[in-house]
């Protein structure tokens, strides 16, 4: 498939066509170097608890670059991706995987592990910033079917790399670092397949929406930008958060009035980006922060913690490849209020599990569950905030990271302290929240277009 656009040589306007199917198998490539390095921490979480004598909390500090500066990454990229063009984020996406591949190989210590996550993570934002604009204008007909498709790789991904994780260190013994040499397979060929090819617009601007626009029309701009940075403060310097403590509440609430004041009286726009937001704290979180510590959270439930990752993620690669019509027939925001039923109820049952058999059917639950969550939320925001451009989506999916960089070394210090269960349990009050919100959000859309808005 290729898609026609003007490009000025020597002064004259000739037709330069755009492979979009070269350039969404490299967006795919792209993003499998991403989740194979998420497989390859979910491994290596146990090498550096056991054999280098990392305690739990302090592998979830080392593992919060992968997430904030994931954060950074596509908040930056978003801004810039139109000025610095696509091409060029991707270039910075390759550096950067490069570069924090080679740390990797070498870290024995929580510091090297965390400089490694520190460029995966601008890497893995890097590619998120860059190719969820790039799938969207690619194909402007099927946005919401064609991320679901784009993100299966993020889960085939995490399966592939169990599977070389179970044959090349649990079968023919190899060390760890075998399997991130592996990495540099996908990452040259994705490397090769765009540095090859023509790379175009974001949508925003082919659609004529104005670089202020964009930025106005995610409502609050600079406070969850602000937030956001105060999180990443808290990740990568601990800080300590008394979530019982009367001035953290003042705190919230005083950041909740600062997202209305922006949005209502500076933009004069809607509060449904900022919320959307909200809402992708919570939604990674569920997915990202329960799989990163499959091994520690099941470590005591009779069963391989690979085994269910595997499980879990294979069955979400599937449901993402097959999500066009299920979204059709629920509409988006159905597809999200039922994922957050399906995953309360998954986390539910994981936390109560005993066994073999109840683990492994918790874990289906909470796969289908969590299976449409990320790209379903960057498809509504896509659909229903075309107007937030590349922003919407970089600082949505930014957002979702940092949302799980906040919450791990939460998950680690409840793992060492009040168990997996207790920890499981904790985790669930996520989607329960997330089920208010979607419940209330599809009210909204219903009451607008019933007043002839969309």
């Amino acid at each position: 498939m290729s898609i026609p656009i003007e490009n000025s040589i020597a002064g004259t306007q000739v037709a330069k066509p755009v492979n979009a199917s070269r350039l969404f198998v490299a967006s795919c490539l792209a993003l499998l170097v991403t989740s194979l390095t998420f497989a390859l921490r979910a491994k290596i979480e146990g090498v550096f608890h056991d054999s280098y004598g990392l305690t739990r909390e302090e592998i979830g500090w080392a593992f919060g670059p992968a997430f904030w500066g994931f954060a950074v990454a596509t908040f930056l990229g978003g801004a810039i991706i139109d000025q610095v063009k696509t091409r060029n984020v991707l270039r910075i996406a390759f550096v950067c995987h490069l570069v924090g591949l080679v740390v990797l190989l070498f870290a024995k210590d929580k510091t090297l592990l965390f400089a490694a996550n520190v460029f995966i993570g601008f890497a893995n934002g890097s590619v998120e910033a860059a190719c969820n604009p790039l799938v969207t204008t690619l194909f402007p007909d099927d946005k919401t079917k064609m991320l679901n498709r784009f993100h299966v790789w993020f889960p085939g991904g995490i399966v592939v790399g169990g599977i070389l994780s179970w044959l090349l260190v649990s079968q023919l013994n190899l060390p760890w670092q075998a399997l991130a040499m592996v990495l540099f397979v996908p990452l040259a060929l994705y490397g090769w397949l765009f540095f090859g090819e023509t790379v175009p617009e974001t949508e925003r601007v082919t659609s004529g929406v104005s670089y202020r626009d964009m930025f106005r029309n995610t409502g609050a701009p600079c406070t969850i930008i602000a937030l956001v940075g105060f999180m990443i403060l808290a990740t990568s310097v601990p800080i300590a958060i008394d979530f019982g403590a009367t001035s953290t509440w003042v705190v919230l609430a005083l950041v909740l009035v600062a997202i209305v004041v922006e949005s209502l009286v500076v933009n004069k726009t809607s509060l449904l980006f900022p919320f959307m937001v909200f809402c992708m704290f919570l939604t990674a979180s569920t997915e990202l922060g329960t799989n990163q510590f499959t091994g520690a959270l099941l470590d005591k439930t009779g069963i391989d913690p690979l085994i269910v990752l595997v499980v879990v993620t294979g069955i979400m690669a599937l449901g993402r490849y097959f999500a066009g019509p299920l979204v059709h027939r629920l509409s988006t925001v159905g597809v999200l209020l039922v994922s957050a039923i399906i995953s309360a109820i998954g986390l539910y049952l994981y936390s109560t599990a005993g066994g073999t058999g109840a683990t492994l059917f918790a874990a289906i639950v909470f796969a289908v569950g969590v299976c449409y969550f990320w790209p379903t939320m960057l498809g509504f925001v896509s659909e229903y905030l075309s107007k937030t451009g590349a922003l919407g989506l970089s600082v949505l999916g930014g957002a979702g990271m940092v949302g799980t960089s906040f919450v791990l070394p939460i998950m680690g210090h409840s793992i060492d302290t009040a168990g997996p269960q207790q920890t499981l349990r904790f985790m669930t009050v996520l989607p329960v929240i997330l089920i208010v919100a979607f419940a209330l959000l599809a009210l909204y859309l219903k009451n607008r277009r019933g007043a002839g808005t969309h």
